[in-house]
């Protein structure tokens, strides 16, 4: 699987949004508390814990975790530093916090901005614990409590971004724009490949960032994202179905996929909310419109991918069907109409009935985040069943059956903790105790 616009010019300039991106980066250190200033790349070594494999767990353990329940863990529902907070955490919000500071003891490198990996996490996984940083932030009881990790998050996500992308070996290169790479750039990490779907998510969470900050560095770096999103789209006539943006920019990608066009869709009607700028609207409706031209099956769930000669990648993943509705509910809600709001709903119609919890079980936690957000985003138009009910079900089912007795998830076969499921869970507690209104 690859789980990973024709309208190149419907865009700022993007010579200036390259700029602005520039001038962000040295703008950026306004953003940042003083306890993460201290970290620099240039300074920036392998810590020896940035190299733990994640952590396989055996049948009795997880049982072990699972036995475990709130009232077990409560006393850690508040940081040490901020007393108020214990007296009024419950519930989801309890349990996204408890989920959240798991994830930062077990994957969170000190000092760096950065996650562990090889040895540092991959930009994906990394984007996801932006997302998780993000949606607790929305929540008003955790608010003051995370406020003071977006900092920390802004200093890492600076570790990805490659200003000279152009010219060597890393890619071919469909766009030369500045953009984050798939692992940590140089100095600090080797850098190379781009990968459109995972500058997709971090747009995504840089404007949402905007609204909570204001800070015009932030906005400046989503248009950068919307700018190199945009450069890649793929109108050779060479090409069946002309359109859409590749997974990567990697040589042998001749792929075009919905996890990478379907996003940028909702990054661009984000944008044009912010900006006003019509172009973002007008490059929104083509995304949108080739993945439903394009990959749309007969049982009315798009297909991943299509490849230059036409062949379609017919597997289905829930996230896949979680953007295109979300993209149709915010194009319905930026031109009034309610065609695309009327696809969404079929399209969720089409997903509630072939993502059972099993099959959304057997998916890494990930993609059904992604379809939860998007599903409870139309729900917040629409109020259509099942509303919350099928996302409070899945974490549910995590908290009792796939949670370790020091609060880190599990998944896979054979188990094993990893950042991208545990901010994955993270996200949806968050998700479930903030207004819809945030999810974007």
């Amino acid at each position: 699987m690859t789980a990973r616009s024709h309208h190149p010019r419907n865009s700022r300039d993007p010579r200036r949004v390259a700029a602005a991106i520039v001038l962000g980066c040295l703008a950026l250190s306004a953003l940042l508390p003083l306890a993460t200033a201290r970290a620099s790349r240039s300074a920036s070594l392998y810590p020896a814990g940035a190299t733990r494999p994640s952590i396989r767990v055996s049948r009795a353990q997880l049982q072990r975790g699972a036995s475990a329940g709130v009232a077990g863990s409560s006393a850690r529902a508040a940081p040490r530093s901020r007393k108020p907070a214990k007296a009024v955490l419950h519930g989801n919000a309890a349990r996204a916090l408890l989920a959240y500071e798991a994830m930062q003891q077990q994957y969170y490198i000190p000092g760096s901005g950065l996650y562990v990996g090889e040895p540092f996490s991959y930009l994906w996984p990394f984007s996801t614990a932006l997302a998780a940083t993000i949606s607790l932030a929305n929540v008003h009881v955790l608010a003051n409590t995370i406020d003071r990790e977006l900092g920390a998050r802004l200093t890492g996500l600076q570790a990805y971004l490659d200003n000279n992308n152009s010219g060597s070996s890393d890619g071919t290169y469909t766009s030369t724009l500045p953009a984050f790479d798939g692992t940590v750039a140089p100095p600090a990490g080797p850098g190379g490949t781009k990968y459109y779907d995972d500058n997709d998510w971090v747009g995504i969470e840089l404007v949402r960032l905007y609204k909570l900050t204001h800070n015009p560095t932030v906005l400046g770096y989503a248009e950068g994202i919307m700018a190199f999103e945009i450069a890649g789209w793929q109108a050779g006539a060479e090409l069946a179905c002309p359109g859409g943006i590749p997974f990567s920019n990697a040589p042998e990608n001749t792929d075009r996929n919905t996890v990478t066009t379907a996003p940028a869709a909702e990054l661009a009607v984000q944008l044009y909310r912010l900006t006003g700028n019509t172009q973002y609207l007008v490059f929104a409706e083509s995304a949108y419109e080739w993945v439903r031209t394009c990959l749309l099956q007969p049982n009315g769930l798009y297909a991943d991918h299509i490849s230059r000669h036409g062949k379609v990648e017919q597997t289905f993943w829930s996230y896949n069907q979680g953007t295109m509705m979300g993209a149709g509910a915010m194009l319905y809600q930026a031109t009034g109409n309610s065609a695309f709001l009327y696809q969404a709903r079929q399209t969720a119609k089409a997903a509630l009935a072939y993502f059972t919890p099993q099959r959304l079980g057997e998916e890494i936690p990930f993609f059904p985040s992604v379809y939860f957000r998007n599903l409870l985003y139309l729900d917040s138009i629409t109020h259509d069943p099942p509303g919350p009910k099928i996302a409070q079900a899945y974490v549910n089912y995590a908290w009792q059956s796939l949670r370790l007795s020091n609060n880190l998830f599990v998944a896979g076969s054979p188990a094993s903790t990893q950042l991208l499921v545990q901010s994955a869970i993270a996200q949806i507690y968050g998700l479930l105790s903030s207004p819809a209104s945030t999810y974007f």
